[in-house]
């Protein structure tokens, strides 16, 4: 299946794969930790967010396990993201003979370099099994730890061709930015799993934005629903332009936002100041109610795009994402009714009520919108 207009991709589409959609930590933790028990011969593990912690000391664990089985094991972490990440887990790593990299240590002295930061998450075992998302190793996204607070997240679980993709963009990373050299053997095929059809999106610093392109392409495309859920709605113009656009010729258009709870209040105020523009063209904005919501899913129709890049232009211009596209009826029906429950848990902003929102409501909105127009400058001066 090739999109027709679509520019040349990274990676190829492949059609025999199966895709597992896990919600929250009580479905996906589970998942990936079998995967590293039951690995015969190499685990790759690139993660932003990791903080220690009973999550993180569970995975520390089941990879040492793994190393002494004789299993090759590679893990990247943000320099940024892993600063929770104490020197005694570390220390753990590399005693256990597990390569262990650091990507892009942060330097106040090289402030703009330090912007760059590696933010997704993947875990790949033997070259059969590949699971990405947006969940981090920290306990804020175990119910467990947490309980009802703890993060609303997704993970994909992937098998198939398109998991030899997965391989690669780790290997590709770790070979440019990390040493000794990796020595694992990618398999030649893999398990015949499936049917589904998908294909690798990524995301490079200033360069390289097919997650971007790909949601713009299915949003015009779409002749039912492009559904949007992202803990950061700080987006291009362009991607609001073709959403009221969407809109305006009768596709339901749905964004699925933080409401109550965030990690970062400000850049939800900074989100709402485009609320006014996007209700008036039609598109329906929820906002959920009963915990942090951390999933970056998009559904155009059968499109699906999952992983970790938030439609937010900080993290599209400075950050390493990738996401898994899949096009499969299946696999959207799924995420369709994962949205309609969190549609249940949320509160519906209508136009009416957004017009007599308090003073206050509007003070913060204008000063979180003055901090990305300051943001955006800062990137535009470094394109330059």
């Amino acid at each position: 299946m090739v999109m027709p207009g679509f520019r040349q991709y990274r990676y190829p589409l492949h059609e025999s794969n199966q895709f597992d959609l896990l919600v929250d930590g009580q479905q996906y933790f589970p998942a990936m930790l079998a995967a590293i028990e039951a690995a015969k011969s190499f685990i790759l593990l690139e993660q932003y967010l990791v903080s220690s912690g009973e999550i993180t000391h569970q995975f520390i664990q089941k990879l040492i396990e793994a190393a002494q089985r004789g299993i090759s094991i590679y893990v990247m972490l943000d320099d940024f993201g892993s600063s929770g990440f104490n020197e005694t887990d570390r220390q753990r790593l590399h005693d256990n003979n597990i390569q262990l990299h650091l990507f892009n240590p942060f330097r106040f002295k090289q402030i703009f370099n330090s912007l760059f930061r590696n933010h997704r998450k993947i875990l790949v075992v033997d070259g059969q099994v590949a699971f990405v998302g947006g969940a981090g190793l920290a306990d804020e996204f175990s119910e467990q730890q947490y309980g009802q607070q703890a993060w609303h997240d997704v993970m994909l679980k992937i098998r198939g061709d398109v998991v030899k993709d997965w391989c690669n963009l780790f290997c590709t990373t770790w070979e440019k930015h990390a040493k000794p050299q990796i020595e694992i053997t990618i398999p030649e095929s893999s398990l015949n799993v499936g049917n589904q059809s998908g294909r690798v999106l990524t995301a490079t610093p200033l360069r390289r934005q097919e997650i971007n392109r790909a949601l713009i392409k299915h949003i015009r495309r779409s002749e039912t629903c492009a559904w949007i859920t992202s803990p950061y709605f700080v987006t291009t113009r362009k991607i609001r332009r073709v959403l009221r656009q969407a809109a305006w010729r009768g596709v339901d258009v749905r964004l699925l936002l933080p409401g109550q709870y965030s990690d970062h209040p400000w850049i939800s105020f900074a989100t709402r100041r485009h609320y006014s523009r996007l209700l008036k063209s039609g598109v329906r904005i929820f906002e959920y109610q009963p915990r942090f919501i951390h999933a970056k899913i998009e559904l155009c129709d059968d499109w699906v795009s999952l992983g970790s890049s938030n439609l937010d232009r900080w993290n599209q211009r400075w950050n390493l994402d990738a996401n898994q596209a899949v096009y499969d009826a299946e696999l959207a029906e799924q995420s369709r009714k994962l949205f309609e429950q969190d549609f249940s848990d949320c509160i519906e902003i209508t136009l009416a009520m957004w017009r007599q929102r308090p003073w206050l409501s509007r003070f913060r909105e204008l000063i979180s919108g003055q901090i990305v127009v300051w943001l955006e400058t800062i990137i535009r001066s470094r394109n330059k």
